[in-house]
């Protein structure tokens, strides 16, 4: 398809071939931090995404979170389906924002004791998502009614993991303490029944890194640092938090940086090749 560019427990656990979108990947990428609702702002990275000489051969991946906390996450999603749709290398990761989303709507077989409607709806900033779909704060039921089946369909199956032959994209990262393979087998099922599952939700990934055994750099989310950070067996992009700030998104194998805002790429250093994993 031409990339166009004028537009723009067992019983909870799912395997991962169902997931939505792509999960596994090859390839040069651009991977992009946590949109959080800021539609514009992604408007001006698809546009510099859009001079790349190789922009038909590369993969778009997003980190997750594009929902919450900016102006206007319903805009965001249907821009990641027009993006779909004249592109066919995209896929979206699924982010705690994205998860608990999800949860609230019914959208993912969850277990009843996991309470994502009190979580989302008072501590998620997801007062711009349903006012983004037109719908009234907390108004769970008006948002089911007016979020288009797309979006339904896209946040009901969102993948925990994005595989690459020489990365590995995961929203906040890996567990230090756990081995590689048991991780990634877990990030595969998709295991609805763990309330905060960590490789989502967790702040303390991106200070450790990921488990020795790790063949490959981990690209994360999730926590917002000052400017896009390569060490510690991690990539760390998520430059907004959705609070201000430009998005960031990585050209990878590069190492170039491009964001929202910004007269042109940034080069920077490259972490350690390891070896493929596949």
């Amino acid at each position: 398809m031409r990339f166009g560019w004028s537009s723009i427990n067992s019983a909870h656990k799912i395997p991962s071939e169902m997931a939505s979108v792509p999960t596994r990947i090859d390839g040069p990428v651009a991977v992009i931090g946590d949109v959080h609702g800021q539609t514009e702002q992604l408007r001006q990275i698809i546009g510099q995404l859009a001079r790349l000489p190789d922009i038909h051969n590369r993969w778009i991946v997003f980190i997750g979170d594009l929902v919450d906390r900016g102006p206007d996450p319903a805009g965001t999603v249907a821009l990641f389906c027009d993006l779909v749709k004249q592109h066919e290398k995209v896929t979206w990761l699924c982010g705690n924002h994205e998860l608990a989303m999800a949860g609230t709507l019914g959208l993912i077989d969850a277990p009843d004791y996991i309470d994502f409607r009190g979580r989302w709806t008072n501590h998620y900033n997801s007062d711009t998502t349903f006012e983004s779909y037109g719908v009234a704060p907390k108004d769970v039921e008006g948002l089911k009614a007016a979020l288009p089946e797309e979006h339904k369909r896209l946040l009901s199956d969102l993948p925990w993991r994005i595989e690459h032959r020489d990365y590995l994209f995961v929203h906040a990262g890996l567990d230090r303490n756990i081995p590689f393979e048991t991780q990634i087998r877990i990030l595969r099922e998709r295991d609805y029944s763990l309330s905060h599952p960590p490789w989502l939700y967790s702040k303390d990934f991106i200070l450790t890194g990921p488990p020795s055994d790790c063949p490959v750099p981990v690209v994360i989310g999730h926590v917002p640092v000052p400017r896009v950070q390569f060490g510690n067996g991690t990539i760390a992009i998520d430059t907004t938090g959705g609070m201000g700030g430009s998005l960031s998104c990585v050209l990878l194998p590069e190492n170039i940086v491009l964001q929202s805002n910004s007269s042109g790429p940034v080069p920077v250093p490259a972490p350690a090749k390891k070896r493929s994993w596949w």
